[in-house]
């Protein structure tokens, strides 16, 4: 689900991340002089707000997806990219001062070991943040209006609910088990505009993500039911959708 070019993550969820980026930043005390790495960069929304942060000397970046490990490489040319997963991070014990993962930590295969490679390759006092999306049912996190409609179409439907981190909470409870201390939690929010529904629907068509996946898995009746769906209540001259996410900070041991 993220083999997908980086364009098309662009347009799905970059819209939300890009402004998400600098809320995050801000909540995970990130400052002037530090190095920071970036878990699961994808195609470098966060990368590119900690390099306007930090200078491209002072960030790392990694993510297991060869496209965007190469987006990222050819959008920040002076940053270390690397092709890793979370829970083998290429780097030693304590090399930076703050280690952080957007909308990444309910992508890890075990979060708990995510979390700590994260806290380990971070000195001792320094942050190690998370954060994802609201995905609890009823919840407002930037997807939850096409997991409303998909519910109230088919509620055995299996949605982002139950990923990690995505019910307040849950990210603290994911960092102290991994080891964290002085764990401290917090809804980040942004709001983006849509001109019309078609921008808005468009990009779940690309095959990205979890509900990219479950769209195209969908016979043509069944998508055009849900596409309608959730065309209900769009406001004729646009939306702006306002989604939040869950973060939690905690220092590494």
């Amino acid at each position: 689900m993220f083999t997908v070019a980086a364009e098309a993550y662009d347009r799905y969820m970059g819209r939300y991340s890009i402004p998400l980026a600098s809320g995050f930043c801000e909540f995970a005390e990130i400052a002037a002089g530090q190095r920071v790495l970036d878990v699961g960069c994808g195609p470098g929304a966060l990368t590119a707000e900690l390099v306007e942060r930090l200078g491209p000397a002072g960030v790392s970046a990694v993510d297991p997806s060869e496209p965007f490990v190469e987006a990222a490489r050819e959008r920040h040319p002076d940053v270390d990219v690397r092709q890793a997963a979370a829970d083998r991070l290429p780097f030693p014990d304590g090399d930076f001062d703050a280690s952080l993962a957007q909308l990444v930590v309910n992508f890890m295969p075990s979060p708990i070991e995510g979390l700590g490679e994260m806290a380990r390759v971070t000195r001792p006092g320094g942050v190690v943040a998370a954060c994802v999306w609201d995905h609890d049912a009823g919840g407002e996190g930037a997807l939850s209006r096409f997991w409303e409609a998909a519910r109230e179409l088919d509620p055995e439907v299996e949605d982002e609910s139950d990923q990690a981190g995505s019910r307040r909470g849950h990210l603290a409870e994911l960092l102290r088990e991994a080891g964290l201390g002085q764990v401290e939690d917090t809804g980040l929010s942004v709001s983006v505009e849509h001109a019309t529904f078609d921008q808005w629907w468009e990009p779940f068509t690309f095959g990205v993500g979890t509900a990219g996946a479950y769209l195209s898995q969908l016979d043509q009746e069944h998508r055009a039911r849900l596409r309608e769906h959730c065309r209900d209540g769009f406001p004729a001259r646009g939306l702006v959708l306002a989604a939040r996410a869950w973060a939690a900070r905690g220092r590494a041991q």
